[in-house]
């Protein structure tokens, strides 16, 4: 159980993208195989439109990308400032298109 753990985890989280990569790359690479390419979820939750996600604040976002909320990793070692404002974006853009 705690080697399948390791693996889901590695794949959310291993390196980190360019510095001026677009929120939808970071997602892409960092969140995609764990929330699903479209946001509708997998491993972790969906966050996608009409999702508990979608109603909570950006600053709620910020700090679950952060630090981690439950079995999802913290990104803080592998993401700037900038880089999560435009995963939050990245989410939100997509949270009102559908």
């Amino acid at each position: 159980m705690l080697v399948a753990a390791a693996l889901v985890f590695s794949g959310c989280s291993l390196g980190g993208p360019p510095e001026d990569a677009t929120g939808e790359d970071i997602y892409a690479e960092l969140c995609a195989r764990c929330h699903g390419a479209d946001l509708s979820g997998g491993v972790g939750p969906a966050l996608g439109p009409g999702t508990s996600s979608a109603a909570e604040s950006n600053e709620f976002l910020v700090f679950t990308i952060m630090n981690g909320r439950g079995r999802m990793p913290s990104f803080s070692s592998s993401l700037d400032d900038q880089q999560v404002d435009r995963l939050v974006g990245y989410i939100r853009e997509v949270q009102a298109n559908e």
